[in-house]
């Protein structure tokens, strides 16, 4: 597996492609994910660490559903390691 730049402190590697993705994402200590909006059903698992949103706190084991057309911001004040699954594209609104 090969990770690769995705955000500053976040880095990406793509699991599957051609809708829906699959990916790890892997979070630095401190590292966040600007505010975006999903155009689809966005699904995340925590894997290690712990994610945060404008909607909460995400512990390792935690999975968590962004509907079409939920907007967020994210970050891992400790650092973490998730997967994620997304149908379409996010749009960044910030």
């Amino acid at each position: 597996m090969t990770f690769e730049p995705f955000r500053d402190g976040v880095e990406i590697c793509h699991l599957g492609r051609g809708g829906p993705d699959v990916a790890l994402l892997r979070y630095a200590p401190g590292a966040s994910v600007p505010r975006h909006r999903h155009q689809g059903l966005e699904v995340i698992i925590v894997l290690s660490g712990s994610q945060s949103d404008d909607h909460g706190q995400y512990l390792a084991g935690d999975v968590v559903l962004n509907p079409k057309g939920s907007e967020h911001e994210v970050w891992s004040e400790d650092g973490c390691t998730v997967l994620i699954q997304w149908e379409r594209p996010v749009t960044f609104v910030g």
